[in-house]
């Protein structure tokens, strides 16, 4: 930047601080980053080879923040492990740590970058955020020191986390966040010894952060909704796509539904890692997203968001998950229900078998009634309704009660579970409800080509049905009410579908 243009910038930087205040909606941005990654290694590269991979993927980044506050943008979020990647071991990860403050410090530090020793990463990070007068949210590692008086203290005599940290639109660090929930393959990192309950002030409403896997916590992200009343969440992920029920998007769009506030969802972009998949989520629709697994390039998004969507008139009514489906008796059948995994949990499902029924598949507690009407009854194509109650066990431990019809992967009915991308049968009409025992229920349909269906094609009664609203005949994919119930849950989560070696 010319010094010439740098005098205009803090007049226009003095302008926007005074013209804000109390934002009643604010534009926001994700960017779905195509990390640059380090050469596969344990043995720890040198401090200057490590700031140089992560300068080369923050250049990457600079634009993408420069262009979204061309436009506009009040924040922007980008991905976890997005400024080094995420294959390391402890001991290879150390030269890209850099110890970062607790935010109570008041320090900008691309004013005083000395301040807490060799900080280049944060400060950088920092200029970014004041130079574009935006708030910058960026995922990077943290280091903090321990003695052999802290009997969990590592044999290496430190902790390393992964570290989530927001600068504000003058460069202030005003969050830095550890993730609580990490997922086996980093070994890298340190889990926190309690969980963070991190949320900082906007003029554009309160804000949560929490990174991938906590999405499927108790702690932090409903203790952060629930008890700290955030409006929105900054969600920095590595999002592993496993299809059929936990592809970022669905998966995403589904939780600021049901949690009723923005989720800012920027996810990484590697496709032969499956990855890819941001975007900007309210709790009444969807305002942007993006799925690519075609190209290997980066993306933009930006949408303006209300920024206290608790006080609109179009904010969701609360849901009783259970009402309908416990308020009906189940549909008979004379045909066999059969087994079926999806992500390694047996689904008791049944088929459908022509083109328009009503159908109930029980498992445990848990009754999942449809009531559907096909187009046509494809022979090409096999679709099932599926009911799961129980502990999910692999990779992680947490329990689950989901809901759903999808198509099959061929029209062997073994397949049905099974990973599939283009469906040609559509349902003119449609009903799925289930009784639920927990109120932490997300509702989610997936169109052929991995597409949302649009909010304008279905709705969510507050009886606990998903069900058709527009008889736009529909090419479903996958529709499921994914319930998590904490309370049965394990003491401690450690494990999940955020990120895969």
């Amino acid at each position: 930047m010319s010094r010439s243009y740098f005098p205009k910038c803090v007049a226009l930087s003095a302008l926007l601080v005074l013209s804000v205040g109390a934002l009643d909606t604010f534009i926001a941005a994700v960017y779905e980053h195509a990390v640059i990654l380090p050469n596969r290694t344990e043995t720890p590269v040198s401090k200057e080879a490590a700031l140089l991979l992560m300068n080369n993927n923050i250049d990457v980044l600079e634009k993408a923040v420069k262009l979204a506050a061309k436009q506009g943008a009040h924040i922007i979020v980008t991905p976890e492990d997005g400024i080094y990647g995420w294959v390391f071991t402890r001991e290879s990860i150390y030269p890209y740590l850099e110890d970062i403050p607790d935010p109570e410090v008041n320090w900008i530090p691309c004013r005083d970058p000395g301040r807490f020793g060799n900080t280049p990463v944060q400060e950088r990070l920092s200029c970014l955020a004041k130079d574009n007068s935006i708030y910058v949210v960026a995922n990077i590692g943290d280091k903090k020191p321990c003695n052999a008086s802290d009997p969990q203290c590592p044999p290496d005599g430190r902790y390393q986390y992964n570290t989530d940290v927001v600068f504000d639109s003058q460069g202030k660090l005003v969050a830095r966040y550890h993730k609580y929930n990490l997922f086996a393959p980093e070994i890298q990192f340190d889990f926190p010894k309690d969980s963070e309950f991190v949320t900082f002030d906007t003029p554009f409403g309160k804000f949560g952060i929490f990174t991938c896997f906590d999405i499927f916590s108790y702690d932090p992200a409903v203790v952060v909704v629930d008890e700290f009343q955030v409006d929105s969440i900054v969600y920095p992920t590595a999002w592993y796509n496993t299809l059929p029920l936990l592809s970022a998007v669905p998966f995403h769009s589904a939780w600021a539904k049901a949690m009723g506030v923005n989720l800012l969802a920027a996810n990484t972009h590697n496709t032969s890692m499956h990855m890819t998949g941001s975007g900007l989520y309210a709790p009444e629709a969807v305002k942007g997203y993006h799925y690519d697994m075609e190209t290997e390039s980066g993306q933009l998004m930006l949408s303006e968001l209300k920024s206290r969507p608790r006080h609109e008139p179009t904010y969701p009514a609360a849901v009783d998950w259970h009402a309908y489906a416990s308020s009906v008796k189940p549909f008979s059948s004379e045909q066999s229900d059969f087994p079926g995994m999806i992500y390694f949990d047996e689904f008791t499902f049944t088929e459908l078998k022509k083109n328009t029924g009503n159908h109930t598949v029980c498992q445990k507690d848990l009754c999942c009634h449809l009531t559907y009407e096909m187009s046509e009854k494809r022979t090409d194509e096999v679709y099932a309704l599926g009911a799961f109650d129980g502990l999910h066990t692999v990779e992680g431990q947490y329990y689950l009660q989901i809901c759903t019809l999808l198509k099959c992967q061929t029209t062997d009915l073994k397949t049905c579970g099974e990973p599939v991308g283009s469906a040609f049968t559509k349902f003119e009409e449609f009903s799925l409800s289930g009784t639920f025992r927990t109120r932490y229920v997300f509702p989610q349909i997936t169109l052929s080509g991995s597409q949302l269906a649009p909010e304008r094609h279905y709705e969510i009664s507050r009886d606990g049905r998903l069900r058709s609203r527009s008889g736009a005949p529909l090419p479903v994919l996958v529709m499921a009410l994914y319930g998590r119930v904490f309370e049965k849950d394990p003491p401690r989560l450690g494990q999940g579908p955020g990120k895969l070696q």
